[in-house]
């Protein structure tokens, strides 16, 4: 199969979410801008506390898997069900809302820099209820492997094939099984000058994030605060032809199913939401 070309390029819109956190969304900013199984992808980045200090507070979800990914900064996340989860600066949490959750995630800084991501993912229809689970990824557990001409990548998630040589992620499984939409998590940093070549499952649908620099896919440029969705194709080409580029490669399996949104909650069709209103407002959205 041929490389694979941007098709479309998302810029990332100012918003805010949560108790008034300023962030950019790419990926999610309306129904057409999302990429099956990829629902959304936030980035918040400031150095001023009151951007931030408001943070998450107590919220639901249902239906879908989050991913935080936090570039600096120190967060905790806290559940209806006693769970906590500390995020630092390197760190990940994947989680599964499955059939429901309420949570808040809250700064643990009142001064410095916050950085970092939010991506929801899809789950498909046989999944969206089941219990939900956790799993925090400190740095230090995040496999990081050097690239030919002097970048790396940090890999979270699934697996990637650089010069023939197969780089697994931190998380590939959870609890022995195999997440349903295969996804690929990767943080690509490219030196100036530097192109990557990267094996990519084919059927995949994928989607590069720059978040530093000006990123080449072909002959197209993806600037900072971009999202580039991806055509067809089983390889990557990724140039950092005017300096040096920091950007996410996500990836996933598609679902291939209805979607119905309404805020924290994704579906697959209006009753299954309006079931969903009924048990948060009943108090049963979370019960174990």
């Amino acid at each position: 199969m041929p490389a694979r070309q941007v098709k479309q390029l998302i810029r990332a819109i100012d918003t805010s979410d949560g108790a008034g956190v300023k962030l950019r969304r790419s990926l999610g900013q309306s129904a057409g801008a999302r990429l099956d199984p990829l629902l959304m992808l936030d980035e918040f980045y400031s150095d001023e506390p009151a951007d931030y200090l408001a943070g998450f507070p107590s919220h639901p979800h249902r239906g879908f898997e989050t991913v935080t990914y936090i570039l600096d900064g120190h967060m905790l996340h806290e559940d209806h069900l006693g769970n906590k989860g500390d995020l630092k600066s390197g760190g990940v949490q994947w989680m599964r809302a499955g059939r429901g959750i309420i949570h808040s995630e809250m700064p643990q800084q009142n001064q410095g820099r916050m950085r970092g991501f939010q991506l929801w993912i899809n789950l498909p229809a046989t999944e969206k209820m089941q219990a939900p689970w956790y799993r925090d990824l400190p740095a230090d557990q995040i496999p990081h492997y050097p690239t030919p001409h002097g970048g790396e990548i940090k890999l979270i998630a699934g697996e990637l094939t650089l010069a023939n040589k197969l780089l697994s992620g931190a998380l590939t499984q959870h609890e022995g099984k195999t997440l349903s939409t295969a996804p690929i998590y990767a943080d690509l940093r490219l030196a100036a000058g530097e192109t990557l070549q990267l094996a990519t499952p084919a059927h995949h649908n994928a989607v590069i994030y720059v978040y530093e620099g000006e990123a080449t896919i072909g002959s197209k440029l993806v600037p900072e605060a971009h999202a580039a969705v991806l055509g067809e194709g089983d390889t990557l080409e990724l140039s950092a032809r005017q300096g040096a580029v920091q950007a996410l490669f996500i990836a996933g399996r598609p679902i291939n199913e209805p979607i119905v949104q309404y805020g924290p909650f994704v579906m697959n069709s209006s009753e299954e939401i309006e079931q969903t209103l009924q048990d948060y407002r009943d108090g049963r959205l979370a019960l174990p």
